[in-house]
């Protein structure tokens, strides 16, 4: 979870002046406040998500505590393959997340059949995603969802309307895992060089090598 920190710097003659920060994650967020604190110059001191909602220190320290011991800063790269001759597809899912003061990196794969075409396949790619992430029992939180597909993350985001009724059906499909967990999607596009590892996965589907394996990783 990222979040700016605003806070209102009073000098030891009274005079008054609002700061805000750059983003950055909550858990460096508390730190500066705690440090701000310690100078006893900041009042008012509030945490601001990326959905403008408002944290106090003490309400951020509990909401912070309370996911300690569920996976929480969650990134997700999705990618879909498909293969016109023979009809199949292949899915790919990484996941990174923190959880008990550790960092991990899940990686699924899936082969798909009665697909009809690489978009399907990339609105696929994100569901199995969604799936993966119920299993990891993720849920009312912001997750970064990372794609290489301009129509999958231009229609999720509402910037292109979805008019093809197969890939209507995905979305709304979509959209309801996504209230049923209650996660807030953050939609992001990239090239495919930086969607790489999923692109990895979605074509080693398509070649019949199935992949599932969660690692820890150095935290950033």
């Amino acid at each position: 979870m990222n979040v700016t920190v605003e806070w209102i710097y009073k000098s030891p003659k009274g005079l008054e002046t609002n700061f805000r920060s750059d983003e950055m994650p909550a858990e460096q967020a508390i730190r500066i406040a705690e440090d701000l604190e310690r100078m006893g110059r900041a009042k008012q001191v509030l945490f601001i998500d990326r959905f403008d909602s408002s944290w106090t220190v003490k309400e951020m320290k509990g909401y912070l505590k309370g996911i300690e011991t569920e996976p929480h800063n969650i990134t997700v790269y999705f990618d879909g393959g498909f293969d016109l001759t023979t009809k199949a597809a292949g899915l790919g899912c990484v996941i990174y997340y923190d959880q008990n003061g550790k960092s991990y990196r899940l990686r699924r794969n899936a082969a798909v059949s009665e697909l009809i075409s690489n978009n399907e396949a990339e609105y696929a790619a994100l569901h199995f995603c969604l799936q993966e992430l119920e299993l990891l029992n993720v849920h009312d939180l912001s997750v970064r969802f990372i794609g290489d597909s301009r129509v999958v993350i231009n229609h999720l985001s509402e910037e292109w309307p979805v008019i093809e009724e197969n890939l209507f059906s995905w979305a709304d499909r979509i959209e309801s895992k996504l209230k049923e967990l209650g996660i807030r999607p953050e939609y992001e596009l990239v090239s495919r060089k930086k969607n790489a590892e999923a692109d990895r996965l979605a074509a080693q589907a398509l070649n019949g090598i199935e992949i599932s394996a969660t690692i820890e990783v150095a935290k950033e």
